[in-house]
């Protein structure tokens, strides 16, 4: 924020200083929607899916889990449901973010800022002071989707030209990302490191145990994910409860 910059600031100050925020964000978005790109390609899809996928989702840990199903066959279910748990954070940040609002903003605008609330974002609008407007989310957000489509788009064409070992090596990219994701916060918190070992073990207990393995893919995401996050939020609870 500018020194001097107050709230009502005109809608380029705020637009210029969204921008602002939000390049950082792109860049790194740039090299997460690569790697789905070209992850989509390998599932079956066209680059015009992979990109519309990313234009009109824009969530890389529900995205990622929504191709895996689609590549298993699964059904509209499955993916719905996926979805529903990986995505459900951003309905809380909307709601935390809405109370740093003008009260009176039009319902379509507010809208527009739900559909790009991303973690990164949410960070940089809660961070920032006063009121939120409009025109600074338009910034941060329209800038941060743009990487975020233009990454899927160049890694998904990228996947259709280049030879398969190159792609394979690429595809590398992919765990990289999910390892950068979960290692500082398994690293920070006993708790987050707990439910990452047990996801990791109830994945593999889905994938070779038998009758287990017969299971979707897509209900084992689910299954897991409420099983591990489910008994660690109960565990966690009685703890405090108790202190």
């Amino acid at each position: 924020m500018k020194p001097g910059m107050s709230n009502n600031s005109s809608f380029r100050e705020n637009f210029l200083a969204g921008l602002k925020d939000g390049l950082p964000i792109c860049l790194g978005y740039l090299a997460v929607s690569f790697a789905f790109g070209i992850q989509a390609v390998e599932s079956g899809l066209t680059v015009f899916e992979a990109t519309m996928i990313s234009l009109l989702n824009v969530t890389s840990a529900g995205q990622f889990a929504g191709i895996g199903i689609i590549a298993a066959n699964g059904s509209f279910l499955e993916i719905a449901a996926s979805q529903l748990i990986i995505n459900l954070r951003y309905s809380l940040m909307s709601v935390a973010i809405s109370q740093k609002i003008d009260p009176k903003l039009p319902t379509l605008k507010r809208l527009g800022i739900a559909f790009g609330m991303t973690d990164e974002i949410f960070a940089v609008s809660a961070a920032r002071p006063g009121v939120l407007q409009p025109s600074f989310s338009l910034g941060a957000i329209s800038i941060s989707v743009a990487g975020w489509v233009l990454g899927t788009f160049l890694g998904a064409y990228a996947g259709q030209i280049l030879p398969d070992r190159v792609i394979s090596a690429l595809g590398l990219a992919l765990y990289g990302m999910f390892l950068a994701i979960i290692i500082p916060p398994a690293r920070d918190s006993r708790p987050v490191l707990y439910v990452v070992l047990l996801a990791m073990f109830l994945s593999v207990l889905f994938t070779y145990a038998p009758y287990l393995r017969l299971i979707s893919s897509g209900f084992r995401i689910i299954i897991v994910t409420l099983l591990s996050a489910g008994l660690f939020a109960t565990i966690s609870n009685k703890d405090s409860g108790e202190s």
